[in-house]
């Protein structure tokens, strides 16, 4: 739990400390090893002020390790990470949201009473966190529970819960490990509701999940890390781009005339029990005309 900074009201700090480009994460090859293992190599990443951010990958990629060693639970073994303009998370901790995969929560206490308690530790007066539980709590969609102990809740709710305690005090940056796990459908979608919301508050959000639909709904950017290893950082379009469109075909014909067209990258047989289908990767827009010996019969975004 982070010890209480009440120095101030983390909404005062609405622009401080981010720089003249609005840089609010910068992170310059950090790498993290634990005993002789290396978990994390030489990653580099710069995130934006209002940006909606997702880190994706398998389970042991090294998402959850690379966003506490960016909140200083963890040190980096060489590297050096800049946040809203300090050198360590401590120093601005009121400014940050963060939801860890280890969920828990006080399941004694009223849920009301949590998201208040946590927006308190955060810098928030009493009243205004109080105000602003049952705010988020109605707005969604857990105002009748508002007055239920945390035990009574199933665990889709408690995760909801949980993320509104780590967002109720309206931080500058809001990082989310895992948000959707054990979210059934309909609350993945509110959850998808409030970090729009937030980025249409001028928060930036990152999280972590290895569900590109996640991505493709919400983001901005995409860091894509696999084996310790960052290997793709960009715009979700940027990613589409890098990879080529599929089309299956079928001909009793010789395939490989095909292979005298441009932007034909590679021809392989599918997968069915259909000898005469071939998967085409192109990186053009092909058009076969139905006159064609070649019919094309499904097209793979």
């Amino acid at each position: 739990m982070d010890i209480p900074d009440t120095s101030s009201n983390p909404a005062s700090h609405s622009s401080t400390g981010t720089n003249a480009c609005g840089v609010l994460l910068a992170a310059k090859s950090i790498n993290k090893n634990f005993a002789e293992k290396k978990i994390l190599e030489n990653i580099s990443l710069t995130i934006e002020e209002g940006q909606i951010v997702t880190r994706i990958g398998p389970n042991g990629a090294g998402k959850t390790t690379t966003i506490r060693m960016i909140l200083d639970i963890v040190k980096p073994s060489s590297g050096s990470i800049s946040i809203l303009g300090s050198p360590s998370a401590l120093d601005v901790r009121n400014r940050i949201g963060y939801l860890p995969e280890e969920k828990g929560l006080y399941k004694k206490m009223k849920v009301w009473a949590v998201i208040q308690y946590f927006a308190m530790l955060k810098g928030m007066q009493k009243k205004q966190a109080r105000d602003q539980a049952f705010s988020l709590l109605e707005k969604y969609g857990l105002k009748d529970f508002a007055e239920s102990k945390v035990e009574a809740l199933s665990k889709g709710m408690g995760q909801k819960v949980q993320v509104l305690s780590a967002v109720a005090h309206e931080p500058e940056l809001v990082i989310l490990d895992e948000p959707f796990s054990g979210l059934d459908p309909i609350n993945q979608t509110v959850l998808e509701e409030l970090i729009n919301d937030m980025a249409n508050n001028g928060q930036t959000v990152i999280f972590s999940t290895h569900v590109m639909q996640h991505a493709e709904r919400l983001c901005d950017h995409i860091l894509l890390i696999a084996k310790g290893k960052k290997v793709f950082d960009g715009t979700i379009n940027q990613a589409k781009a890098t990879v080529s469109r599929r089309v299956i075909v079928a001909t009793k014909n010789d395939i490989n005339q095909l292979n005298q067209l441009p932007g034909i990258d590679n021809i392989t047989g599918t997968d069915n029990d259909f000898p005469n289908e071939w998967q085409l990767d192109i990186s053009i827009r092909l058009t076969l005309k139905r006159s064609c010996a070649f019919v094309p019969k499904k097209m793979l975004a």
